[in-house]
């Protein structure tokens, strides 16, 4: 009998001790989360392509699809036309000028001419004096014409500049009908599919970089000088077989205002505390999964 009550008390001090141990076997605890990433679409159209499927991987920069873009190619083909007709309208420089380059050719042929008559006294200096005065002339009437030409070429040429912006517009356009995936990370929710009408803003797909998780934590206002940013925890989850998986996690995150403690703990008195939210960033990988509960250890 004294034997069986040694046995009882060595037993519930040996689960006291341990019972103890549990309480403090953790300063904190939290679940993961990722850093998600709701990928939408940047155009309006018919998805005619993609290639993603939930839980796949997909690098940044990665093609997975593109949005019917022939309205937007054949706007972009209009204005290509009505560039190409405005400037059809520019004067032939080259053409209107020759007529007033002749002429002042010629006279310069007859000033030579007459200015031997003169030194052979075979003609009078008034008739010099009369084809340098028509030189003159002709070559005011050159400057003049191709001033003339010059600005209606630059008018022409100006009205060319809003289609041309318009077509960078379309361009643009055209390649945000490409759907490139913009993050590392693990597609979580997949939101459409081939053939269906999409629109800009609308969502695609949730992706997140499942590389590294975050352990969002909660600590009391006790314990909030013991922590800073930066400082290296011990991470532990529980590993399928009674024990723990330890892994090192840095903490990342302090919110400065106090909450009342989140719905998911058991009691309501604990949820009538008010704690400090915090963030530890843990290497992933592939043991921790988003939504596992997780315990900090300073």
């Amino acid at each position: 009998m004294k034997n069986i009550k040694f046995i009882i008390a060595v037993s519930l001090i040996i689960l006291f001790a341990s019972c103890k141990n549990n309480k403090n076997n953790f300063d904190a605890s939290g679940s993961f989360e990722a850093e998600e990433t709701i990928i939408s679409s940047e155009a309006f159209g018919t998805i005619k392509q993609l290639d993603l499927e939930e839980g796949q991987t997909l690098k940044a920069g990665q093609f997975i699809g593109y949005i019917d873009s022939t309205q937007l190619y054949l706007k972009k083909k209009q204005l290509e036309a009505q560039i190409k007709a405005v400037l059809g309208k520019k004067p032939n420089v080259a053409v209107q000028m020759a007529s007033l380059q002749e002429q002042l050719k010629t006279a310069e042929k007859e000033k030579l001419r007459i200015l031997n008559l003169v030194k052979a006294e075979a003609a009078t200096t008034k008739q010099l004096d009369d084809i340098n005065s028509n030189i003159e002339l002709i070559k005011k009437q050159i400057e003049a014409q191709k001033s003339t030409l010059e600005i209606s070429t630059s008018t022409i040429t100006d009205e060319t500049i809003p289609l041309k912006i318009q077509i960078e517009q379309l361009n643009d356009q055209i390649q945000k009908c490409k759907i490139i995936n913009s993050v590392n990370g693990t597609v979580l929710t997949k939101y459409a599919e081939v053939n269906e009408m999409t629109a800009q803003g609308k969502p695609l797909y949730k992706i997140a970089d499942l590389s590294s998780l975050i352990l969002r934590a909660y600590i009391s206002g006790n314990q909030l000088p013991l922590i800073k940013i930066n400082q290296k925890v011990k991470v532990n989850t529980d590993d399928g077989k009674g024990g723990y998986i330890e892994q090192d996690g840095i903490i990342t995150w302090i919110n400065d205002k106090a909450e009342f403690t989140p719905k998911t703990i058991q009691t309501k008195d604990e949820r009538a505390n008010m704690v400090y939210a915090i963030k530890v960033k843990v290497k992933n990988d592939g043991a921790y999964k988003i939504g596992m509960y997780g315990e900090i250890k300073f």
